[in-house]
Order: structure tokens, then C-alpha cells, then sequence
């Protein structure tokens, strides 16, 4: 509030002064006469009080760790997410806060769907879960849904034949569904699909319709080698349509793997396992936030003596 004191012969004279000085809105407090004539105290709201105000102080987020941009900087990850990510103390912490980890979905009676670009790596990636839940002692069903790459059918089948698993060939949409609604109950699902332009109209709107139509999760399998802004676009896309995971392949033989984390943040999705060699019973490395962390802080020779340190 301002307050200002009028004086004046009259008490309408000292009334007229304070609403042509503080407006008609001016609140009259006291009235009472003085030497010469009539003492008037008025006071007149502040326009915008807030800025008469001292302000709040905005919580201060840490400065960025210079060192942690710079390795995220050379792994090709986006520079607005790298100082985001490093301004949390440790790059494992940043991590934690900005993107979503999260087991596969593959509990019995539940469907994965592996997809993708095409050279992704989803066949062995299918192949690579369906030995570990072999491994395990689950029986998961196998269906192969890529009829446009040749040979696709018969690596997938190869592999079923030595872990005695049955593999369901499905390579068009219809075969699909109804292959998916005949399987087992006790074990999960695994789906091999063809790869898809993720971009295009028609791919997105077969796959949305299926994961729908089925009740289907989706991971995205993508390499970590892909450039880290491409990587961003399709992932965006991808969660467009339902893709809520993503599976990262061939960590171990990429030099800048920016795009796991560009990937995972702007299509937010969850990562849980990535791709970390040829080998099906082997090949599958966990990822948390500080196991994500070790990779991309260590330098590329380290690598595979990294991969070998987290299978241990």
C-alpha cells in the first residue's frame, strides 16, 4: 500500500487532491482537522504489489559438471540433455532422474514385440530372451514375423531347434494376431517382427493397432551406434505408436552410444537389458543407471573388459 497525507482549506478540497493523486480506488483512513483547515490520509493500492515484493527464491539447480558434459558431449548425446544430466552431482544420479528403467515384460501369458528399423538386430535379440528364459526354465513361445528379410525365418528357426522350442512362422498381420491369440498361457511370448520405416504412416498404424488389438508390449530395438539426434526422431515416433521399452543392441562394438540416452529420453522409453555381444546365452547385459553409467564414462578400449566385469 501507499499512503500519502493531504491537506487542504475543505474536506471535499483534501478529498478531490487524494483521488486525482492516487486514483479513485484510493482508500481515505483518517479525516481530521488541522491548522488552517482539513488533514486527509489516503492510501492507494500498489498496481502490481508482487513487485514491490521481494520474489522467492527459484530453487538453484546445480552448475553442470564441466567433465560430465564433455564425455556425454563426445558420446553425441544432445548438448540440453547432457547439462541436465550432469547437474545432479553424479552422471548415475542424473541418469536416474531423467530416464525410466524398467524390467522387460515377460511374465507368463505376456507378449513382447520386437521392433524396429530393418538391421536393427531383433532376430538375435529374440533369439538371445529366448535362451536366457530357457535358461530359466520357461518355455517361451517364438513367432517369427519377418517375411520380407531373407533367411530372417530360418537364424530364428536355428535357434529354436537347439533350445526345443516350437517356432510359429507369421509373416503378415492377420497370421500375426491369430498367432498370438493361440499361445501358451504359462510362458511368454516372443515376436520377432519385420522391420519397419518408423516414419511411415502405414508401418506405424499396423503396429499401433496391434499392440492394441493384442495387448502387446513393444520394445524398440535400436543400435547404440545410431546417431544420437536420428535416434531421438524414431523413438519419438515409436512411443507415438505404443513402444514403451527400448533394447538397445551392439553396445559393445559402438564408439559414441549418445544415442541410448537421447533414444530413452525424448520417446521416454524404459530401458532394461542392451545387446553387448554375439553370443545367445551371453549376449544381454543389464542396464541401470550405474551400469549405463560405466559405459559411457568408460573409454572405448575398456569396453569390452567392462562387459565382461558386468556379466561376472
Amino acid at each position: 500500500m501507499r499512503l500519502r497525507v493531504f491537506h487542504a482549506r475543505t474536506t471535499a478540497q483534501a478529498l478531490s487532491q487524494a483521488r486525482t493523486a492516487l486514483g479513485e480506488d484510493a482508500l481515505i483512513l483518517t479525516t481530521r482537522r488541522a491548522q488552517g483547515g482539513v488533514e486527509v490520509t489516503a492510501a492507494a493500492p500498489i498496481e502490481d504489489e508482487a513487485t514491490e515484493r521481494v520474489a522467492p527464491l527459484a530453487p538453484r539447480r546445480a552448475a553442470p559438471d564441466q567433465t560430465l558434459v564433455a564425455a556425454l558431449r563426445a558420446h553425441g548425446v544432445p548438448e540440453p540433455r547432457a547439462e541436465v544430466l550432469a547437474a545432479n552431482g553424479s552422471l548415475s544420479s542424473g541418469l536416474s532422474g531423467v530416464l525410466g528403467f524398467a524390467p522387460l515384460p515377460l511374465g507368463p501369458g505376456m507378449v513382447l514385440l520386437l521392433c524396429g528399423p530393418p538391421g536393427a538386430g531383433k532376430t538375435l535379440t529374440a533369439a538371445k530372451l529366448a535362451t536366457r528364459l530357457r535358461i530359466e526354465g520357461a518355455a517361451p513361445a517364438v513367432i517369427a514375423a519377418d517375411g520380407r528379410r531373407a533367411g530372417a525365418v530360418d537364424q530364428l528357426a536355428a535357434y529354436t531347434r537347439l533350445l526345443g522350442l516350437n517356432l510359429v512362422v507369421a509373416p503378415d498381420i492377420a497370421r500375426l494376431a491369430k498367432a498370438i491369440a493361440r499361445r501358451p498361457m504359462d510362458a511368454p511370448t516372443l515376436v520377432d517382427m519385420a522391420g519397419i520405416d518408423p516414419f511411415c504412416e502405414q508401418d506405424g498404424t499396423e503396429l499401433a493397432a496391434l499392440i492394441e488389438a493384442v495387448g502387446a508390449a513393444a520394445a524398440l530395438v535400436l543400435p547404440a551406434g545410431t546417431d544420437a539426434i536420428e535416434a531421438e526422431d524414431i523413438a519419438a515416433a515409436m512411443a507415438a505408436r505404443g513402444v514403451r521399452h527400448l533394447l538397445p543392441t551392439r553396445l559393445d562394438l559402438a564408439r559414441r552410444i549418445g544415442a541410448v540416452v537421447a533414444a530413452a529420453a525424448a520417446g521416454d522409453l524404459a530401458l532394461a537389458e542392451a545387446g553387448t555381444g554375439a553370443g545367445a546365452t551371453d549376449g544381454l547385459t543389464t542396464l541401470d543407471p550405474a551400469t549405463l553409467e560405466a559405459w559411457l564414462l568408460a573409454p572405448p578400449s575398456a569396453r569390452r573388459s567392462l562387459r565382461k566385469d558386468v556379466m561376472a
